[in-house]
Parts: structure tokens; C-alpha cells; sequence
């Protein structure tokens, strides 16, 4: 056989492998029932009425939100929770009007109470969204309530979203409940990159091995995170985790290494409602973290850089190269490698109720995100890491942390 007709090979041994062999990544089944209210079907932490159900303080840090906050924070106030909940929103030094956007908003939809407190500037060593966290935090934990739940600025949930987490999280006994949030897709760039997102990240990190008896993986989704108190305290975070670029994947490992079980699934009823217009905004999010995601490690990058290309880039090119050039061999392994990285995508486009056909753009999206992690290391090595509204933060990543695009978008709010 020709060099090319191995490499194609080669992709289609790992296609095989991936999808019998790495959690079922590529399935989209792992979220909260539909019927039921925990995370086992029928489950109710207060059958006997709204006393039974935990406290619970909303925690939401915000720099500069004023675009997205008419949007995303009415929805918590409303929630529909039978138990003691209020919203507490922690500025982190915004300049847009932020803070008085989120008064006005309050007191036109009432709701929950809300409490809007500063930051203040960040401690050396510490990102801006983590010291955001750590303010309100200890502001929750003063109340006294038996969960927190985490939740980005730019995320909307449905009025029984907080009723359905703790359900979840006490019908099945976890310290830590996570949904990714369903990202908005409404342009064409955020139709292409976004869907490959989640797809890679549930790659990179299997939900079920994540929500297994005997996990096999740890992360979680920083965009929506329900985190039990006390599990918190012995986990000692955030400040265990204070200049983690990757925070959300950082938390589930903190809260693992101290006994916590965790869940992550797909949401069906948590959005974000974040434009990405165009590639140059989606570009940046993504170069923001990839690199600390290989822990600024250049010989993960080139293994990075080398594995997507051999598993995405291989396949559509024996192909094309195969049938061009008579090459049997190398184009039929490398139609075959690329149906079934086409196959393992259709669920994902269906989650996100995209058109199907776009399947085999696939290694087209990969090869920007292989672009966009090379961009992410130079970046740092310019000084430039980390890079989010107005600051520069090029902290340690995540301990353990591999590959390309496990959680840039789930940690995007962290400077």
C-alpha cells in the first residue's frame, strides 16, 4: 500500500476506536429526564412540600454584561423553586452599566431577591471570574444554604431550571450537577464552530465516564454548575483553583479529589444567549484557552496539531487524492474513516436542530480549531494568553488537562 493509503488506515483504526471504545462520546442522551425532576425519573426531594426542598443562592459574576443581561437575569428571578432561593450578582469591575442594569432589572420583574455586589480588582495570582466567584461565595455561604449554583452572566434558564438541578442533585445524591448549556447558533460561523465545540469537548472528556459509578473522567460546564456547600468547603474552592484558565474543568477535578460525585449532561432547558456573529469572535474565544489546555506545553501542542490531522484531516484527503490518483486503498479507507466521523456527528446537529447535510464539514471546523490552538500558543508566548475584555491572564490552565478545545467555550467568562 502506498504512505497514504496507511495513514488513512491508520484514521479509520481510530474512528473504529472512538466510537466503540471512548464512552459513546458521540451520543447525546446524557441529560436530566424529561418526566422526572432528578436524576433518576420520578425522584422528588420534598414530597412532603416546599419546606423539604434545600436553600439554595444563585451566584453570578458579570464584567461587562449589559448586552446580554436583559436577557439572562430576569430568568433567574423567576424561577419557579418551592424552597428558599435568592440571586446574588457579583460585578467584576464593569464600566457598561452593568450594576445599575441589574437593579432596574429586579425591580421591573421582582422574583427572587437580588443582591449586586463589587469584586473589586483581582488578587495577584487569581483570575478575574474566580475572584468574582470567591466574593460571592462567602457572601452565600453566609446564608446558610445547602447548594450553590454557579451560572454565567450570558446564561438563560427555564422558570423549573434550579427546581430540576436540585432534584438532580439530591435524587441521586451528587455534590455536583452540570449542564452545557445549549450555545446560541443562529449565524452561519456559529452553525459551523459551535456544534464541533460540544462535540469535541464530549470527546475529550465522555459524559458517561464523567457520570459513572466508577468515573473514568472529570469535568464539568461553567456555565451552569450546581455545587453542594459543604462539598465547596472540603474542596476548598475557588481558592484551590484561583489561576485556572480551564475553571470549570479545574472545579469538577477539586471537588472529585474531595470525595464529591459528579454529573454532567447536555441541557434542554439552560441557553446561552451570547452572539458569536462572526469567525473573529468565535476565533478569539477559542484562542483565548486552547493553549491552556495543553498546560503551554509545546510538545503537547505538536502531538495536538499531529492527531487532529491524522483523524480529521487524513480521511477527506486520501480520498479525494485516492480516486485522483487510483489509489484503491487509500480512498476507500479514507471514505470510510470519514463516514463514520460524519456518523458520529449527526446526533450533535440534531441536539442543536441543524440541518444534517453538514455533517462532512467536519474536518473543515477541525481544521480551524487546529488553526486557532496553533494562534492560541503564540498568542502566549506573546504575552498575550488569556486575553478577555480588557485583561491579560495567562494562569496555569488545568492540571492533567489535554488536547484541543476541551473547554474553551465552557470557561469563556474567566480572565
Amino acid at each position: 500500500m502506498s504512505t497514504l493509503a496507511w495513514f488513512a488506515s491508520a484514521s479509520l483504526v481510530v474512528w473504529v476506536w472512538l466510537l466503540l471504545g471512548q464512552g459513546f462520546f458521540w451520543r447525546t442522551d446524557q441529560r436530566l429526564p424529561r418526566g422526572g425532576s432528578g436524576a433518576r425519573a420520578g425522584s422528588s426531594p420534598a414530597p412532603g412540600g416546599p419546606e423539604g426542598w434545600p436553600g439554595v443562592v444563585v451566584v453570578v459574576p458579570a464584567r461587562d454584561e449589559a448586552e446580554v443581561l436583559p436577557l439572562s437575569l430576569p430568568s433567574l428571578l423567576v424561577q419557579d423553586y418551592p424552597g428558599r432561593a435568592e440571586v446574588i450578582l457579583v460585578d467584576d469591575g464593569s464600566t457598561d452599566g452593568t450594576v445599575r442594569l441589574a437593579v432596574d432589572l429586579a425591580a421591573r420583574h421582582g422574583g427572587l431577591p437580588l443582591s449586586v455586589v463589587s469584586a473589586g480588582e483581582p488578587a495577584p495570582g487569581w483570575t478575574g471570574k474566580l475572584w468574582a466567584l470567591r466574593r460571592g461565595m462567602a457572601l452565600a455561604r453566609a446564608r446558610g444554604p445547602e447548594f450553590l449554583l454557579l451560572t454565567d452572566a450570558d446564561i438563560a434558564h427555564e422558570p423549573d431550571s434550579l427546581r430540576r438541578l436540585v432534584a438532580a442533585a439530591v435524587g441521586d445524591d451528587r455534590d455536583l450537577v452540570s449542564q452545557m448549556a445549549r450555545l446560541r447558533v443562529a449565524g452561519g460561523w456559529e452553525r459551523l464552530v459551535v456544534p464541533a465545540f460540544v462535540y469535541f469537548f464530549a470527546q475529550l472528556y465522555p459524559f458517561r465516564w464523567i457520570n459513572a459509578a466508577r468515573p473514568r473522567a472529570t469535568a464539568a460546564a461553567g456555565g451552569c454548575v450546581l455545587l453542594r456547600t459543604e462539598t465547596a468547603v472540603a474542596a476548598g474552592v475557588p481558592d484551590a483553583i484561583r489561576s485556572a484558565v480551564i475553571d470549570d474543568v479545574a472545579l469538577a477535578r477539586a471537588v472529585r479529589a474531595a470525595g464529591g460525585r459528579i454529573w454532567l449532561g447536555l441541557a434542554e432547558r439552560v441557553d446561552s444567549v451570547r452572539p458569536y456573529p462572526g469567525l473573529g469572535e468565535l476565533w478569539r474565544m477559542v484562542a483565548r484557552s486552547a493553549y491552556a489546555q495543553l498546560r503551554h506545553n509545546p510538545l503537547l501542542l505538536l502531538g495536538t496539531v499531529a492527531g487532529l490531522a491524522l483523524v480529521y484531516l487524513v480521511p477527506p484527503v486520501a480520498l479525494v487524492a485516492g480516486v485522483v490518483s487510483g489509489d484503491a486503498p487509500a480512498a476507500w479507507a479514507g471514505g470510510a474513516a470519514w463516514a463514520v466521523m460524519a456518523g458520529t456527528y449527526l446526533p450533535m446537529l440534531r441536539y442543536y436542530r441543524l440541518t444534517l447535510w453538514s455533517a462532512p464539514l467536519l474536518p473543515f471546523t477541525a481544521f480551524l480549531y487546529l488553526l486557532m490552538t496553533v494562534d492560541s500558543a503564540v498568542r502566549h508566548h506573546r504575552g498575550r494568553g488569556g486575553a478577555w475584555k480588557g485583561r491579560v491572564h495567562s494562569g496555569s490552565g488545568v492540571a492533567g488537562g489535554g488536547g484541543a478545545g476541551g473547554g474553551e467555550f465552557a470557561s469563556r467568562h474567566g480572565e
